[in-house]
């Protein structure tokens, strides 16, 4: 790895401006897709990774953004219970890493391989891209000249990018977008020209309901496992062991603390980005300190009125033809990850679990108990765990899993 120490502080804020960028377009495209104010996004994804490189001694050099797989339960659940009581359930989420941050401290990696092998997390993936296919389809007939320009945008980037270039497909494809839609009368420049530069986000204050609650915090299994995963892939990528030290404990429980943050604040949950995984092994820069510039502007970009007007302006139907790519991707990653782990889908065990996770979960089911109901990503994710310890079998699959 390059000596990221030879880069003086001007090289390192372009660089971490950069980083930024990267995850840029996934972060701010969460709340619009869920009724929520960008910068707020921005701003509690700015201070969720501080909060983050404060509780792992600033050794991980990671950026945490807005998490999709909360966009189908925060729409449903704020149907039901209002954002605010969005909010509480988010700060719920937060507990949940903590509660698994705990178990990691306490039996080490092995109980969570027992609890979320790949058959359960696979289907569970596969179903938060499948459950948002028909919204993107849907706001991507508004105008589908326009969200195939910006879908194909975001293809070209990803196929034929170079460097930095191909990390940002959904950035590009909805600048792309947004350009386009403009001849067309798509974009109200009103608001932005009204808009003054300095506002500050808007806050939504969390609320107690334990109806939410119970329809976000289960949600939470998927992003905890991929935090665990992106953290192993980050290793190869820096050359250091950052599950042992500072620990996958502090980094589950500081990924925790931002998730309570951005719920406190009013912003979605947040989640380890890969992309960002990917900017580091491609520029050689692993100093922990270019990923708070990162979060230190998306703090500054948080409180321009500007940025969020212009947000706010992109036309649905530019949203919808990313959607269509990002969405069809997480389900990709679910069926990737399966092969890559050779779940043994000739086995019945197997089969029944990812079968009954993706039925529950596409289907539409409701299990309540009086006021309180559970339905999507979260009762799927249920499901899937404890079928995967009630089933015989199970000793078996895990035995294979360690080796």
């Amino acid at each position: 790895m390059e000596n990221v120490q030879k880069l003086n502080v001007a090289q390192k804020t372009i660089v971490g401006i950069q980083f930024l960028f990267v995850a840029f377009g996934a972060t701010v495209l969460v709340p619009l897709l869920v009724g929520l104010d960008p910068s707020t996004a921005l701003f509690t994804a700015g201070i969720g990774t501080l909060l983050f490189h404060a509780v792992t001694k600033g050794q991980i050099p990671l950026f945490l953004g807005s998490s999709f797989a909360f966009i189908e339960p925060i729409n449903k659940a704020s149907a039901l219970y209002g954002m605010p009581g969005v909010m509480g359930g988010v700060i719920a989420v937060g507990v949940v890493y903590w509660l698994v941050s705990s178990l990691v401290k306490w039996k080490g990696i092995s109980l969570i391989k027992r609890l979320f092998p790949p058959v359960v997390i696979g289907p569970v993936i596969i179903l938060i891209g499948l459950s948002l296919a028909g919204e993107g389809v849907k706001m991507a007939s508004n105008n589908w000249i326009v969200a195939l320009i910006a879908l194909a945008a975001a293809v070209v980037i990803s196929i034929v990018g170079r460097g930095l270039i191909k990390l940002i497909p959904v950035f590009v494809g909805i600048a792309v977008g947004y350009i386009v839609a403009i001849p067309f009368g798509l974009v109200d420049f009103a608001p932005i020209v009204e808009a003054s530069w300095f506002a500050l986000p808007q806050f939504v204050a969390p609320k107690l309901s334990w109806g939410a609650i119970i329809f976000l915090a289960p949600v939470a299994i998927a992003p905890v496992i991929e935090h665990v995963g992106a953290l192993y892939a980050l290793n190869g990528v820096a050359g250091k062991d950052f599950v042992k030290d500072p620990g996958l404990d502090r980094s589950l429980f500081g990924d925790g603390l931002a998730c309570m943050t951005a719920g406190i604040f009013g912003g979605p949950p947040v989640t380890i980005y890969s992309e960002v995984t990917g900017a580091i092994s491609l520029t050689k820069v692993v100093d922990p300190a270019v990923l708070r510039i990162a979060a230190v502007t998306g703090i500054v970009f948080s409180v321009i009125g500007k940025v969020s007007a212009v947000l706010k302006s992109i036309p649905e139907c530019v949203l919808g033809g990313i959607m269509m790519l990002l969405f069809g991707t997480i389900a990709s990653v679910g069926i990737t990850t399966m092969v890559n782990e050779k779940v043994n889908l000739g086995e019945t065990r197997n089969i029944i679990i990812a079968s009954l996770t993706l039925t529950f979960g596409i289907g539409g089911a409701i299990f309540s108990i009086g006021e309180f109901s559970m339905t999507g990503i979260g009762l799927a994710a249920v499901i899937g765990v404890a079928l995967n310890l009630i089933l015989p079998g199970g000793n078996k699959a895990e035995e294979k899993l360690e080796n």
